[in-house]
């Protein structure tokens, strides 16, 4: 029984850290669409720019809420800050990708958006797990 127990316990451990990267994603989200409207609409910048610049704030704030809160370790690293962000590119290829190719074979484009963010998220946290925090993981 202690065992079982134990296993219990690690699921639950694993469980609560994919909800805390995904309450993580949420506010990356949150930050790239108030930076991307400050950058564009309040300071000007054109759209390619303040989106890219979004989006590398957003990620910028993940790394830093994962590394600290969802993964727990000491100090942030500039490694796994590299890490992180060529996920984070995987990521949001496959989410390009997924809502182009269903879009294209007639699924709605805010369900397709929604498979796409599901299957990024999927991708960023196996990435995140498997790769940038392997060793903490």
């Amino acid at each position: 029984m202690p065992g079982n127990a134990i296993t219990l316990l690690r699921t639950r451990a694993k469980a609560g850290r994919a909800i805390r990267f995904g309450v993580v994603g949420c506010s990356g989200a949150a930050i790239n669409t108030v930076a991307l409207y400050v950058l564009a609409r309040g300071l000007g910048l054109p759209v390619p720019v303040a989106s890219a610049l979004a989006v590398e704030l957003a990620v910028i704030s993940n790394y830093l809420l994962n590394d600290r809160w969802t993964f727990a370790t000491r100090r942030p690293s500039l490694r796994r800050f590299a890490k992180f962000n060529i996920a984070s590119l995987a990521g949001l290829s496959l989410n390009v990708m997924t809502v182009w190719l269903l879009a294209r074979h007639g699924m709605y484009l805010f369900a397709a958006n929604l498979v796409g963010i599901a299957v990024a998220f999927a991708a960023n946290y196996a990435f995140s797990v498997a790769w940038v925090w392997r060793r903490v993981a």
